[in-house]
């Protein structure tokens, strides 16, 4: 090897030195701001993941990163990210774990867009989680193309598609697939490079928030869902995405109850904009979020998920005979609401009616099994979708 070759090297063995001294650092506390100790914090790439433990006051570190996106989280759920990290750069982030929810014997699920309580068996009980699914599939209904029968192979036919004609179509189209499998990380890419050849297209902006929703990125999911609802603010179709969001951060920003009040003051005669409304206003204002609840179904008194909701703002008033009858409505529009069956029993219990109660606790817990067991399928489904999609060029 020669002085110059010598040279060359070094040089280069510097350089992959020096590209990997950005640092992430910072404290984990728990909901009351005390440090915790010895729990694990894990630092993810879309190749490898890093895991180190807190130290005695609740501190940890990642040091000689390379620049690049990471996600951070701690055990037990806190989470940030996606975090840029460039050239150099020590990022301190402190992460706080939520307060664990009060003991309570009501399950935690679902229904578009309401969910109470604890959790059911492990089976998707983050209510977080069921949204992602109910917007990771409302994205893929907004594309209209034929599914082959393997996804892989469907994926690689609109990749291809979409390299020789990037249009708007053909972008959303291989993005919706993607994110079908739950593939969030490369549709947030494919939505991305549509939204910036298409800025006026409503469907990519409401990829790329489903893309970052999907990804704990509630931050980035706002923004895009919020820029969606603000294009063309007479189209109710971002309001329902949004809508779907409702239980998670997206859900507590000042800026989602603002655009449900937008939604139901321009569309007074949906039964969708009076629902996701008046839901909100449950706890802050229960008489408007009644006269509102009611209106929607008197709109369409098929809207299950009101009803639901109506028979929820009753039982906080004590109101059991008028929370039954609107759950009856409910179930009566569509029986495979678990939530109200499980309510409808809680009530007939209140009342006395014990053997009203049985019959509704068996159809909650056969619905609840079936919910699961489809859930798992669904899981495993994505599970080997995306090691193919890793292992093929």
């Amino acid at each position: 090897m020669n002085r110059l070759t010598r040279i060359a090297a070094w040089f280069l063995a510097a350089s992959a030195l020096l590209a990997q001294d950005a640092t992430i650092q910072g404290v984990v506390r728990d909901s009351k701001g005390k440090p915790v100790p010895a729990i694990s914090v894990q630092l993810k790439t879309d190749r490898q993941t890093l895991s180190v433990k807190t130290g005695a006051e609740g501190e940890y570190h990642f040091l000689k990163l390379q620049p690049g996106a990471y996600a951070l989280q701690a055990e037990g759920g806190a989470q940030s990210g996606p975090i840029i990290l460039k050239l150099h750069e020590t990022r301190s982030i402190d992460l706080a774990l939520a307060e664990p929810p009060p003991y309570s014997d009501m399950p935690s699920f679902i229904v578009a867009g309401v969910t109470d309580g604890a959790n059911r068996g492990g089976h998707g009980s983050d209510p977080v989680l069921h949204s992602a699914d109910a917007l990771t599939k409302a994205t893929a209904s907004l594309s209209h193309q034929e599914k082959e029968r393997d996804p892989l192979e469907t994926v690689r036919a609109y990749e291809h598609a979409a390299e020789l004609d990037p249009s708007e179509s053909h972008l959303f189209d291989w993005g919706a697939e993607l994110l079908s499998h739950r593939a969030a990380e490369q549709a947030a890419e494919v939505f991305g490079r549509g939204n910036r050849l298409f800025p006026r297209s409503t469907r990519m902006l409401l990829g790329l928030a489903v893309s970052w929703y999907s990804r704990g990125a509630y931050d980035q999911a706002e923004k895009f869902f919020f820029e969606a609802a603000d294009l063309n603010p007479a189209d109710p179709t971002p309001y329902l995405f949004l809508g779907q969001a409702r239980n998670s951060p997206v859900g507590e920003s000042a800026g989602f109850q603002a655009r449900m009040e937008r939604f139901a003051l321009l569309l007074p005669d949906n039964a969708w904009a009076n629902y996701y409304y008046g839901a909100g206003l449950r706890l802050a204002a229960p008489a408007k979020a009644r006269a509102l609840l009611e209106k929607s179904v008197r709109i369409d008194p098929r809207l299950a998920v009101a009803w639901l909701q109506l028979g929820i703002l009753f039982a906080d008033e004590k109101n059991f005979s008028r929370a039954i009858s609107a759950w009856q409505s409910a179930l009566a529009a569509d029986p495979s609401i678990i939530e109200a069956h499980y309510r409808l029993a809680q009530a007939y219990r209140r009342i006395g009616e014990p053997d009203k109660a049985k019959p509704e606790i068996a159809l909650y817990e056969q619905l609840s099994k079936q919910s699961a067991q489809q859930e798992d399928r669904e899981r495993a489904a994505i599970r080997e979708f995306v090691f193919k999609l890793r292992d093929v060029p």
